[in-house]
């Protein structure tokens, strides 16, 4: 009977334990609800841990974090495996993730902001902030391998920034002779790279375009020069325009373009695929990410924990408030969230990576919105991007939900965690 008395005793001490820290929003970033509350199936939404959990079992990938709100409140979160495993440090919901491309919206939110406040105009030319973008021309590769460089038929836009579809690539992507010139040029948005966005967009703005502005999709270091724009229009760094605007203002406490080292030991290590399982690729102790870097990519460099991603998320779904506070006007947030890609561009093809060519995929401002259901992108109504190292959110507006799923593995689609993750939530919505 004591026995039994004491394990009462226990389990009634974690229930009164349990609401403070699940209405931390420094842990959660948002409020939290009974997953039945929010029209969710908790016995569904436990087969999301149980799937990804095979690839933590066979030690494919170091661990996750993967959390479902709806209706503005957390109705699931789970944070399970090792965000360190040569340290055997357990993935907590502190965790600080690179987010890499998941960077994009947020530079796309930031844009906003300043077209909110009509300080620019998504028509704008480029070359109106950045001059060398003016007269550019395109590198035309003809089928038996010799080249041609012809002038561009109209200058690139804001706008053809903000949906990938101004010529700009990546050089580490692509294949073609563009790419060795990116490369050979050192043209890339590392941090590291010892020189600033006002280098990278002199060293992008000379070299040739890969298409025509506006002619075609073209994954690039689109959200890197606007980055730069943001920096000619308000004459602040890029990093201390996202405090003072994004991450301030929305409670994105760990959100930055660095790790302070008040904050390093939450930093997840970053990995690779080997047979058998992972190699480790970036230890968290020695990370470039724990240094200020030369500059702040708005396409791949920032750090944040699930908590401060789900604020942002949950900001767009509400039509560009959270808690009273708004970031952007519902119009920016709307067609940040919905399709900008032209009619002429068909069903519009994403050239993403190597290999990788997706159609009926919409794309909004510096994220994916697919134009159709069960795409990999996922369905009509959502609002998504994902990072180099696996990690993805979607936000549903048609079921009011955000899906957010974590990890640390490059290169992304090593494994097919999003989609996993993706169905396993939709099932879960019951009403």
């Amino acid at each position: 009977m004591l026995l039994r008395h004491l394990k009462w005793l226990a389990l009634a001490a974690l229930l009164i334990a349990l609401p403070a820290l699940a209405e931390d929003p420094k842990i959660y970033g948002l409020p939290t609800a009974d997953p039945a509350s929010l029209g969710l199936s908790a016995e569904i939404l436990a087969d999301v841990k149980t799937k990804l959990n095979a690839f933590v079992e066979k030690g494919n990938l170091p661990g996750f974090i993967v959390a479902v709100a709806r209706n503005g409140k957390v109705g699931y979160f789970e944070a399970w495996g090792q965000r360190d495993v040569e340290r055997k440090k357990p993935m907590t919901p502190d965790t600080i993730f690179r987010m890499y491309s998941m960077t994009k919206p947020i530079t796309g939110a930031a844009v906003m902001t300043l077209v909110d406040a009509g300080k620019i105009s998504l028509d704008d030319p480029l070359s109106k902030y950045i001059p060398a973008f003016k007269d550019m021309k395109v590198l035309v590769e003809k089928p038996d391998g010799t080249t041609e460089l012809v002038a561009a038929e109209r200058p690139i836009t804001l706008k053809h920034l903000m949906t990938h579809t101004s010529g700009i690539v990546y050089g580490l992507f692509d294949r073609g002779k563009l790419g060795e010139i990116y490369r050979e040029k050192d043209i890339n948005s590392d941090g590291s790279s010892g020189f600033t966005l006002e280098e990278l967009a002199k060293r992008t703005a000379s070299v040739p375009l890969k298409c025509q502005p506006g002619a075609e999709w073209n994954y690039g270091i689109n959200m890197d020069i606007l980055g730069r724009v943001v920096e000619v229009v308000t004459g602040q760094r890029y990093a201390d325009y996202l405090q003072e605007k994004i991450f301030k203002p929305l409670g994105m406490k760990d959100a930055a373009f660095h790790v302070p080292a008040d904050k390093a030991d939450r930093l997840a290590s970053n990995y690779g695929p080997k047979a058998g399982g992972m190699s480790l690729l970036e230890d968290a102790a020695t990370s470039p990410f724990l240094k200020i870097p030369s500059q702040d990519s708005g396409g791949g460099g920032m750090v944040a924990t699930a908590g401060d991603y789900l604020r942002f998320a949950q900001m767009l779904l509400n039509g560009g408030e959270l808690d009273g506070v708004r970031v952007l006007s519902k119009k920016a947030a709307d067609e940040m969230t919905s399709n900008q890609l032209p009619a002429a561009l068909g069903d519009a093809p994403l050239n993403l990576l190597p290999g990788l060519k997706f159609t009926g995929i919409g794309f909004g401002y510096c994220g994916a919105t697919p134009l159709k259901e069960n795409t990999l992108f996922g369905d009509d109504g959502e609002y998504t991007w994902g990072g180099y190292a696996s990690t993805d959110f979607w936000i549903n507006k048609k079921e009011n939900l955000i899906g957010l799923v974590l990890t640390q593995l490059i290169p992304t689609n090593t494994y097919p965690t999003r989609p996993i993750a993706h169905n396993a939530i939709k099932a879960a919505i019951v009403k």
